[in-house]
């Protein structure tokens, strides 16, 4: 299950597999989630051009998971991470933060951060066994704060979401 960098012809496929990821928090009775509009292509370009945008692969080397990263106050922050979930608990979701970690980490960025529900399985709790741990209202970056006030303003209940940092783990080579 190799990561590696998208490449522009992964581009078109990440949004289908956002849907399909997105489908999961149906189940839980979350439609607004699973029924909110996948990244369009530019974004998906941008975060590729910048060369903070990673895919899980296939053995026929086709996406099945993504990650889009940003650079918030210091911090590789997680935008967005989705697997399909034909690959879902294979260790793709961890191979991508990880790869992540090791980007940032020989970047001199001391910690990656993400914003999150907190009691999603799949979702705070998941993360925290990946190492993340929440922050409280004091910890909370202005930038992490400007996340938080916009996923607020498409919907988002402030009460349901948390930020959560990891500090760097890899060392650069």
């Amino acid at each position: 299950m190799p990561e590696r960098l998208a490449l522009p012809s992964d581009l078109p496929s990440l949004p289908a597999l956002e849907v399909a990821a997105g489908d999961l928090f149906r189940q839980i009775g979350r439609v607004e989630v699973a029924e909110h509009p996948p990244p369009t292509a530019e974004v998906f370009e941008h975060f590729q051009a910048a060369g903070r945008a990673w895919v899980s692969t296939d053995a026929d080397d086709r996406p099945v998971g993504f990650v889009l990263v940003k650079l918030i106050d210091g911090a590789a922050h997680v935008e967005q991470v989705s697997v399909h979930p034909s690959s879902a608990r294979q260790g793709r979701g961890r191979a991508l933060i990880d790869t992540v970690d090791a980007w940032a980490a020989a970047r001199g960025l001391p910690a990656l951060t993400l914003s999150t529900f907190s009691s999603v399985p799949w979702n705070a709790p998941y993360y925290a066994r990946l190492g993340f741990r929440e922050l409280s209202a004091d910890e909370l970056t202005p930038g992490l704060v400007e996340v938080l006030t916009a996923e607020a303003a498409i919907g988002l209940d402030p009460a349901e979401r948390v930020c959560m940092r990891r500090e760097t783990t890899r060392v650069a080579v």
